[in-house]
């Protein structure tokens, strides 16, 4: 922990908006990476030239080992860090001439490590959106299949999470999650859609809860599931912090590179033996 401080505290400090930078109004979500390139060190490129455009509704899968860097992407698209070339832009605006706040703001996050708070289950929900009505939460939470488990808790929707969060279960803590982000109702999505420790019943009505989640916004998904992987428009490929391949299941599986190898060895394995219960 100590350390991450001290990582923190050594971070170069963010580039200030420009005076004119915008607020998008009503964002659609449409992504275009103009020969993006990318740099941790000078001396070791990790994204060289990458071209990418992604319509509104659309998914895009980034798969790779562990510790392959499929956080850059999405660290590049919230300007947590800053591109050395090219440009991204969303709907025609380059994100560098969008006010930080605001564009951080267009995005919806899913992340496997949930985040709740010691509070009511409708104030965690709500967080999602200020000044959200009690109609609005229980809709984001029927959306999102947690509002069956929530009826059955003694308090209900005020039923107070504990400072460990420990008197739910992980897979409910997920769906929780979701109703926040179905709630907060963003343009983009990022989702790491992995899944651990639940039993199948709560992983598939997680799966469900992402379907309605996912409908009709672009997605930037770290996946790790077959079916999302092969519904992808465009699938990245990373490995050791660089993307090496890109392209869809078929188009990838047809190159026998490095993702038809992981994929024979990794998917067809485990996730096809999940999808399958």
């Amino acid at each position: 922990c100590a350390e991450r401080v001290f990582e923190v505290l050594d971070e170069d400090e963010e580039v200030p908006d420009s005076p004119d930078a915008v607020v998008l109004e009503s964002p659609r979500g449409d992504v275009v990476f103009e020969n993006v390139s990318f740099r941790y060190k000078e001396d070791v490129p990790l994204i060289e030239n990458l071209n990418l455009e992604v319509r509104q509704g659309q998914t895009i899968a980034i798969v790779g080992p562990t510790g392959a860097g499929k956080t850059t992407l999405v660290n590049l698209l919230m300007r947590f860090y800053e591109i050395n070339g090219g440009r991204i832009t969303i709907d025609g605006v380059d994100i560098r001439d969008i006010k930080r706040g605001a564009l951080r703001s267009i995005f919806g996050m899913v992340l496997q490590d949930t985040w709740l708070f010691n509070g009511t289950i409708r104030d965690n929900i709500a967080y999602g959106r200020e000044g959200a009505t009690m109609e609005e939460i229980v809709r984001a939470a029927k959306a999102a299949h947690a509002d069956h488990f929530i009826r059955t808790l003694p308090d209900g929707y005020d039923t107070v999470i504990n400072e460990e969060a420990t008197n739910i279960s992980q897979g409910q803590k997920q769906l929780l999650t979701i109703a926040r982000a179905i709630l907060a109702n963003p343009s983009i999505l990022i989702l790491d859609e992995a899944t651990s420790n639940v039993d199948t019943r709560t992983e598939v009505l997680i799966q469900k809860a992402m379907a309605n989640l996912m409908r009709n916004r672009t997605s930037f998904i770290i996946a790790h599931r077959l079916s999302t992987i092969r519904d992808a428009k465009v699938i990245l490929v990373m490995n050791n912090g660089s993307i090496i391949e890109t392209g869809t299941h078929d188009e990838l599986i047809k190159k026998g590179g490095f993702y038809a190898d992981l994929y024979y060895s990794q998917f067809m394995g485990a996730n096809a033996d999940a999808e399958a219960v």
